[in-house]
């Protein structure tokens, strides 16, 4: 394991104040203007919830999870743009698009996995306020899904949960597909990796074998798609459909960590080494293992650069992109824990 893939957490406080974290930076500084979204308070959230208790991982997870009950309305739906302009005013109506299900996902890791017990209990009443609502939208209702499967795992008597993945399921089976292009999408998009991830987290959830060999093959063929030689090559930020081919610029590091989450939780349901590798090779990308041979993290501040171009990186590191890093280090790092264990070292 490269001693390079560790992480910190400092620039995440870096890019936040009292309300939550900034979405854009400019290079390393956050960009103020341009407030606030649920999107990656969310997704730091679940990031954070997976860290133990300790003041700055604390401090991180009160702030996301205030900032996305926040965005909750009674009814569940969700607001994502909050403007930082005096009066903190939501800047769109609420709703169940990506947002929303980003929301059900942070809240579901922390109801489930968050050290703090008080913390777990309030995510866990957030995320039946928003679990009963559902979306038309294939990356919502896969992002929900995946908060879902969090919920059922530690409480599997939860039909409000167990619901949402059945749901989710009939949204993902309902699109497209073919043997030419064995995808429910007519290209690949963004996180792409989040639609496999939820398939294979239906199956697992549900005991639905079917659910869970879909989701793997899908996995399979995405990896398989974003592979170039001995590194990853993902799809550039216009998408990718059947006719296009790589490599693809500008390269968006979610995409690179929706595959990390997916390949993890592959593994941890088959124990196949293929799908060890395959975290590894998503956190070699950002060591350098890409098209370009360039890291794609600063290593003085901790932060994720926000796109991979044909010259090198975007030098801005925003939230999304550094939260992409984070989390695909917390996966290869507990790799690295799971194989010292294995090792005896």
């Amino acid at each position: 394991m490269n001693e390079s893939w560790g992480y910190r957490l400092q620039h995440l406080a870096r890019m936040s104040d009292e309300r939550g974290l900034f979405e854009h930076a400019l290079f390393d500084a956050p960009r103020l203007e341009h407030g606030y979204c649920t999107d990656y308070n969310a997704r730091l959230l679940a990031v954070a919830s997976r860290e133990p208790d300790e003041p700055l991982a604390r401090a991180l997870s009160r702030s996301a999870i205030n900032f996305v009950m926040s965005a909750q309305t009674d009814a569940g739906l969700v607001h994502n743009r909050l403007g930082r302009d005096g009066t903190y005013r939501w800047m769109d109506d609420a709703g169940t698009e990506d947002w929303w299900g980003r929301a059900i996902w942070g809240l579901g890791v922390a109801a489930s996995s968050h050290p703090n017990s008080g913390l777990r209990a309030e995510a866990s009443w957030a995320f039946r306020r928003s679990a009963r609502q559902r979306s038309p939208y294939i990356h919502a209702m896969s992002f929900a899904a995946l908060g879902a499967a969090e919920v059922l795992a530690v409480s599997p008597p939860d039909d409000l949960a167990r619901q949402l993945l059945m749901d989710a399921r009939e949204v993902i089976e309902s699109h497209t597909w073919s043997s030419d292009w064995p995808w429910p999408e007519e290209r690949l998009t963004y996180a792409n990796g989040a639609i496999a991830e939820a398939m294979i987290a239906i199956g697992t959830s549900l005991l639905d074998r079917s659910a869970l060999d879909r989701g793997l093959a899908m996995l399979e063929w995405l990896m398989q798609m974003q592979q170039s030689g001995d590194h990853l090559s993902v799809v550039g930020v216009g998408g990718r459909g059947p006719d296009d081919a790589g490599p693809q610029f500008d390269q968006q590091p979610i995409e690179v960590a929706a595959l990390a989450d997916a390949c993890w939780r592959a593994w941890t349901v088959t124990g196949d080494d293929t799908w060890m590798r395959g975290v590894l090779s998503a956190a070699a990308w950002f060591d350098g293992a890409n098209d370009v041979g360039v890291r794609m993290f600063d290593a003085s501040t901790g932060g994720g650069y926000d796109g991979l171009t044909p010259l090198g990186p975007n030098l801005n590191q925003g939230a999304e992109s550094t939260l992409a890093f984070i989390s695909t280090m917390q996966r290869a790092s507990s790799l690295q824990r799971i194989s010292q264990l294995a090792t005896g070292r």
